[in-house]
C-alpha cells in the first residue's frame, strides 16, 4: 500500500494529473500504513479528498475551471429541461447541455479521474485505521461517506439509470487499493455496495455534526443521502424508514430553514445542508466558477438562464421564494413600451444541433390575445390552458408549430440571440461575493421530497401532499396553493405534483436529470436556447456519458453503446 500518500499530497498541494487510468497509480517510496498509522495522517488524507472536490487541476492542459464540483453541476444539471444556453459557447459544458458529448471531453475526463483519486484515498483510510477505536469512527466514517457518495456520482452518470436495470453494465467498484485489474460492475452491484457503504458510514459518524461546517459529512448526512439511494432503486419503504429515523418524530417543517431567501449564501453553515462542497473566501474562482455561468453579476458569464417551462411553473404564484429569491430578471435600464414575445424560432438553420434562434416581436392586442404579422399571415398569440385550466401559459402556432412562448415587456438581452436574461443567484454571495458559494449536494428540501415521492409512490397520498405542503410553505405559497386532494390545481396524481414540486425546489442543484430519466419519463426541450430543441426519450442511449478515452483504451473496460 505505498502508493496512495504521494496522490493525497501531490492534489492538497496541486500538482497536475493527467492520467486516469485506474490500473496505473503514482508510486512513492512512502509507506501509507506508516503515514495513517494514527488519525492525523487520516485526517489529513481525507481533507485531501475535500480539496479534490473544488481545486482546480490540470487536465490535458486545461486547467481555469476545471475542478470537480464545477463539472459535477454543470454535467448533472445541464442535460435537463431546467435551464437555457443563451448562445453558444466553447466551455465544454456546451457538449454536456446539447447531449453532444465524447469520450475526449475534458469535463468527462476530469470527472473520472477525481472520482477515482477520492474513491482511492479513502479506501486507504479503511483499510489502516481501526474500527475498534472508537477515536478512529468520524474519520473512517468520512471515508467510507466520500467513497460511497463518489461511486454514486459515476454510476449516475456513466450509466443507465437503476430502474432500466441492475444488469446493465455500471462503473469499476473499488473497495480496494490492491485492484490488479479494472472490469465494469453490473449497476445492480455499484448501487449494492453504495447502500453498503453509507449504511456503514451512518453508524460511525456522529450527529450532530462533530466537526467545522457541513462541508463535513455527519450521520444526518450518510443518511440522507442513503435515501436518495433508495429512492433511485425505488426501495420506497426503505426510503420513508431512513427519513423517519432522521427525523426522529420531528415533523418535516422543522427541518427547513424559515428564510429561504438567504439559505444558499450561507449554506456552509446552515443546519438544513446535509453536506455541501465547502468553499473559503480564497477559493472563489470568480469567472471560472460554478456560478459564473448562472449569474453575471461581479464579472461572471451569466449564460446559463431558467427554461420557459421552469419559469410558468414558478409564476404559478409569484411570491414563491424560489423564484423572487434566486432568480433575478434583468429589465433594460429605461422602459420601452408595448408588450413583446419570444420564442424560438422554428426555422433556425442547424436547429437541431446548435439550438433556435429566438425570435423577439413587438404584438398588437387584440381582444383576449396578441397577434404579430409573419408577411401576410396572421399569428396568434394567445394562453394556452394547462392542468385542467388552473394556470395559463402563452404559445403561437408559427409556421406550423405549436410554440411556446413568453409575453412581457422588453427585456435586456446578453447577446443577439434575442433570448432575455435571468440570472441565478443559487451559486452566489457567499460572504457576500457574486461568484462564491459552497455548493449544496444534499440538504433537509430534498430528503422531505425524497419521502414524498416513496409515499406517493406506496398509494399514501395524504402523507405525500404533507410533506409537499411543508416545502410549498416555506416557499410563501398562501394556503390557496397547498394541496389537499391528488386533483387539486388540476393535478391526477400525487407522483405529479411531487416531481414538480422537485422540479421547482431543486432547480440547478443537480437532480432534474436523473429524477426525469429515473421515472421512464422523456425530457421535453422544447424551449428558446442554444441548446437543441428536441425531446429526449429516456431510452435514449446518450443519456450517460462516455467512458473517458484516456480510460477505456489503456484498461480495456468497454464503452458505452453509440460512443
Amino acid at each position: 500500500m505505498k502508493k496512495l500518500f504521494y496522490i493525497a499530497v501531490a492534489m492538497v498541494a496541486g500538482v497536475a494529473l493527467t492520467g486516469c487510468n485506474l490500473d496505473s497509480m503514482p508510486d512513492d517510496e512512502l509507506s501509507s500504513a506508516v503515514l495513517l498509522q494514527d488519525e492525523s495522517g487520516a485526517e489529513y488524507v481525507m481533507d485531501g479528498c475535500y480539496a479534490l472536490l473544488k481545486d482546480q487541476v490540470e487536465y490535458l492542459g486545461y486547467a481555469s475551471g476545471n475542478d470537480y464540483c464545477r463539472h459535477y453541476f454543470q454535467m448533472s444539471e445541464f442535460p435537463a429541461d431546467n435551464v437555457c444556453l443563451s448562445a453558444k459557447t466553447t466551455d465544454p459544458l456546451y457538449e454536456a447541455l446539447a447531449y453532444m458529448m465524447t469520450d475526449n471531453l475534458k469535463n468527462v475526463g476530469t470527472l473520472w479521474m477525481l472520482a477515482y483519486k477520492v474513491i482511492y484515498m479513502s479506501n486507504t483510510v479503511i483499510e489502516n485505521l481501526d474500527e475498534g477505536d472508537a477515536a478512529s469512527h468520524q474519520l473512517l466514517g468520512e471515508a467510507y461517506f466520500m467513497r460511497g457518495m463518489m461511486h454514486l456520482h459515476m454510476v449516475t452518470l456513466y450509466a443507465k439509470p437503476y430502474t432500466q436495470g441492475r444488469g446493465n453494465m455500471g462503473v469499476p467498484l473499488r473497495i480496494s487499493t490492491n485492484s490488479e485489474t479494472t472490469t465494469r460492475n453490473s449497476v445492480g452491484e455499484v448501487y449494492d455496495q453504495i447502500v453498503k457503504d453509507l449504511d456503514k458510514a451512518s453508524t460511525l459518524l456522529g450527529e450532530p455534526r462533530v466537526k467545522g461546517n457541513y462541508g463535513y459529512p455527519s450521520r444526518d448526512a450518510a443518511l440522507g443521502l442513503l435515501s436518495r439511494v433508495y429512492l433511485y432503486m425505488e426501495e420506497n419503504a426503505k426510503v420513508i424508514e431512513t427519513v423517519n429515523k432522521m427525523l426522529g418524530g420531528a415533523t418535516p417543517d422543522s427541518k427547513l430553514v424559515g428564510d429561504f431567501a438567504t439559505y444558499f449564501a450561507n449554506a456552509k453553515t446552515s443546519p438544513e445542508t446535509l453536506f455541501c462542497i465547502a468553499h473559503e473566501t480564497t477559493d472563489d474562482k470568480g469567472q471560472a466558477s460554478v456560478g459564473s455561468m448562472f449569474n453575471g453579476d461581479g464579472g461572471g458569464w451569466g449564460e446559463i438562464y431558467p427554461s420557459v417551462p421552469l419559469l410558468y411553473l414558478y409564476e404559478r404564484y409569484p411570491m414563491d421564494v424560489r423564484y423572487t429569491g434566486y432568480i433575478v430578471p434583468q429589465y433594460p435600464p429605461s422602459e420601452i413600451p408595448g408588450m413583446f414575445i419570444y420564442f424560438a424560432d422554428p426555422e433556425s438553420p442547424e436547429a437541431e444541433q446548435s439550438g433556435r434562434q429566438v425570435l423577439e416581436l413587438q404584438l398588437t392586442e387584440e381582444g383576449d390575445h396578441y397577434y404579430f404579422m409573419d408577411g401576410a399571415n396572421k399569428c396568434i398569440v394567445e394562453q394556452r390552458a394547462v392542468h385542467g385550466g388552473e394556470y395559463k401559459e402563452w404559445h403561437v402556432v408559427y409556421r406550423g408549430e405549436d410554440c411556446v412562448a413568453r409575453v412581457h415587456g422588453k427585456m435586456k438581452h446578453r447577446t443577439t440571440d434575442n433570448n432575455p436574461a435571468y440570472f441565478v443567484t443559487k451559486f452566489g454571495y457567499q460572504d457576500g461575493i457574486p461568484t462564491l458559494s459552497s455548493p449544496v449536494y444534499c440538504r433537509w428540501g430534498e430528503v422531505i421530497l425524497n419521502a414524498a415521492e416513496a409515499y406517493a409512490k406506496t398509494g399514501k397520498d395524504a402523507e405525500a401532499l404533507a410533506y409537499v405542503n411543508a416545502i410549498r410553505t416555506r416557499a410563501g405559497i398562501p394556503s390557496e396553493g397547498l394541496f389537499n386532494a391528488v386533483t387539486d390545481h388540476g393535478y391526477t396524481s400525487a407522483l405529479e405534483i411531487v416531481l414538480d414540486e422537485r422540479r421547482m425546489e431543486l432547480a440547478f442543484e443537480g437532480h432534474r436529470m436523473f429524477d426525469v430519466y429515473r421515472n421512464k419519463q422523456d425530457m421535453d426541450r422544447r424551449f428558446p436556447g442554444a441548446q437543441p430543441w428536441n425531446v429526449v426519450p429516456y431510452t435514449y442511449e446518450k443519456i450517460q456519458y462516455p467512458i473517458p478515452n484516456s480510460e477505456w483504451t489503456v484498461s480495456g473496460i468497454q464503452q458505452n453503446p453509440t460512443y
